[in-house]
């Protein structure tokens, strides 16, 4: 069990894009004293299908609006490490089968050798399951009840440290909830600085089950809570999808899936590579019309 209120010691927070956290066969391409950034990029066309094939000519790159040379390029299909987030509260009870049938869509895909772990929202996060490279193992984790407040926030911190203790270099993070909170320790400035501080992609699955009857404070909140994992996904480079019918939530799913397996990785160095903890954004520019592109907001320099 993870800790879930304050005050919380993060350790150890580093330049999360930097040589170290990738495979080998980038480590050995530069120098050792070369701050390496590395870019995960995910590209789809006007249908949300996943594109494959592009060349690094296609992309440009750039650190705080300064053009920066690609230095290497690769799309391959490596193992990653994955954490779970499923709300398993009382507001998902509608839509809790729909929840767990997105995880198994998602899992049903995955790269044979990624390693994943499952955390369940509710009154205060729980951990399900540990790392595990066998599905059986990660669904069995997963009950048929929802109940309790929802403690999203945290329980998203929580998957977030759970991920300093990944085998493999590529990490991501899947988030299946309708993002209400009422019960986290954390802010929402707080988690998005602590997921920008990381090297985890976050991707997410918004289910948008709110009754048109509902009073509009309660309305208000379910909007903010569909924004909050919108903005998670949007400043990390992972998808974002809100479901309204049961019958996309597949869909999504899989799409999610194929993303993590078939994303490019771009590295560069830049041009002032200089470890000042000052927040540095990244642009990544596609010359192709007609396709939309994912990557990551930018990263701290320490």
């Amino acid at each position: 069990m993870c800790r879930w209120h304050k005050p919380w010691v993060l350790l150890g927070v580093g330049l999360p894009l930097f040589a170290q956290t990738f495979p080998q066969v980038f480590r050995t391409a530069f120098k050792t004293n070369a701050d390496l950034v590395l870019v995960p990029v995910t590209v789809s066309d006007h249908n949300g299908s996943i594109v494959n094939g592009l060349r690094a000519n296609a992309f440009n790159v750039f650190d705080d609006r300064i053009s920066e040379r690609i230095f290497s390029f690769s799309e391959e299909d490596v193992p990653a490490s994955i954490g779970v987030i499923l709300d398993m509260s009382g507001s998902m009870k509608a839509t809790l089968s729909q929840a767990k049938f997105a995880l198994r869509s998602f899992l049903d895909i995955a790269n044979p050798e990624d390693e994943a772990f499952l955390y369940s929202v509710s009154s205060r996060p729980k951990r399900n399951a540990g790392f595990t490279e066998d599905v059986d193992t990660l669904l069995s984790g997963v009950t048929s009840d929802a109940r309790g407040s929802t403690a999203l926030i945290d329980t998203i911190y929580c998957g977030l440290d759970t991920m300093r203790s990944a085998r493999q270099p590529r990490k991501a993070l899947l988030i299946i909830s309708d993002g209400m909170d009422n019960h986290s320790g954390y802010s929402k400035t707080e988690l998005l600085k602590r997921a920008l501080e990381s090297d985890v992609q976050i991707f997410t699955i918004a289910i948008d089950n709110a009754p048109r009857y509902e009073k509009p404070i309660q309305r208000q909140e379910a909007r903010h809570g569909l924004s909050l994992l919108e903005e998670l996904a949007a400043k990390t480079g992972g998808l974002y999808f809100v479901i309204r019918d049961s019958e996309d939530i597949g869909h999504a799913a899989t799409s999610i899936s194929r993303a993590i397996r078939n994303e490019y990785t771009i590295a560069y160095v830049p041009g002032n590579a200089v470890r000042d903890g000052r927040w540095h954004a990244i642009e990544v520019r596609l010359r192709v019309p007609g396709l939309r592109i994912y990557a990551r907001a930018g990263y701290y320099a320490q």
